[in-house]
């Protein structure tokens, strides 16, 4: 036998066996593809799919964004009003608001999934979709940890793991790192404004009260039982927090806080301790949280720095 033609069909054998890998390979993917796909939403409903979804409606702009960091922003053909981000995401038809959806354009997009905030969409016009059948999965991340299960959960849907897996890693091990830096730092009491008329703040149960806990802060009205509750001034002035941190729309708007000045004996005004975040890093849901965190947890350090 000659040395050519032993190398011949070694190499042929080997072709053979890469051949059979793949294939193999493509048929695993192709099943995995057209298996169906059952996850439990955040309202503890069972949400099934045939195969991962192609026609995405998102209903808010969080979940637009989550989307996106899934991998899945190319399956959205339609969303809300203020999805801005991340550009793509401008380009995508509006179906309405999240107080008012135009429901016959929804229809019209064929959806074979739609996301919703559990807490943020008009539950009356969410019961018509349902009603026609189509699948509608809730979402509301109330802790950091959740928004990597969100990311999981949506790459899951679409079908777009390779993607989203890595992504949700990414921001748990980010909020980890944060969390090393900043909880064991001394607390700071925060009272945290995200609107003025009339007076709102968040209970412990909120994302932006971990936020807060992540940064060694301490919300003053964590124990209240609503989760965005009202508040009066006199309470705000009673609690007498070291640092007070409102949201804008954005950088630089300060009238929504403003009033505080009224009172410079304070201890936050008194030391200057007034803060803005812009709404988008800290309000929604997203990977970008974090960048509000690391802000917050800055502004938090400031404050500790100025104590006498």
């Amino acid at each position: 036998m000659s040395t050519k033609g032993a190398e011949f069909r070694v190499r042929r054998r080997c072709e053979g066996f890469l051949r059979l890998v793949l294939a193999v390979t493509l048929a695993v993917v192709s099943a995995a593809a057209r298996a169906e796909i059952t996850l439990t939403d955040d309202n503890g409903r069972s949400v099934t799919l045939k195969q991962p979804a192609q026609r995405v409606i998102s209903l808010t702009p969080h979940m637009t964004e989550l989307l996106f960091a899934a991998g899945a922003g190319a399956r959205i053909v339609g969303t809300v009003a203020y999805s801005n981000y991340p550009a793509a995401a401008e380009r995508i038809a509006r179906i309405g608001d999240s107080a008012q959806l135009d429901l016959e354009r929804i229809v019209a997009l064929k959806p074979d999934l739609i996301v919703v905030w559990k807490n943020g969409n008009a539950q009356r016009q969410l019961d018509k979709l349902l009603h026609l059948g189509i699948p509608v999965f809730y979402n509301e991340p109330r802790q950091l940890a959740d928004i990597a299960r969100a990311i999981e959960q949506l790459g899951r849907l679409a079908g777009t793991q390779a993607i989203a897996l890595p992504a949700a890693r990414a921001f748990a091990a980010r909020a980890d790192e944060l969390q090393r830096r900043f909880a064991e730092r001394p607390p700071v009491t925060v009272f945290f404004q995200i609107w003025d008329k009339p007076l709102m703040t968040v209970n412990r149960d909120h994302l932006i009260s971990d936020v807060i806990r992540l940064c060694g802060g301490r919300n003053i009205f964590a124990g209240l039982k609503a989760l965005t509750p009202e508040i009066s001034t006199e309470a705000v002035l009673a609690a007498d927090p070291e640092a007070i941190i409102g949201v804008s729309a954005e950088a630089g708007q300060s009238e929504n806080w403003e009033l505080w000045k009224r009172w410079p004996r304070q201890t936050a005004v008194a030391r200057g301790n007034l803060f803005l975040i812009h709404s988008d890093l800290i309000s929604r849901n997203t990977p970008r949280v974090l960048d509000g965190a690391e802000r917050l947890c800055e502004q938090l350090d400031a404050a500790r720095a100025r104590r006498k």
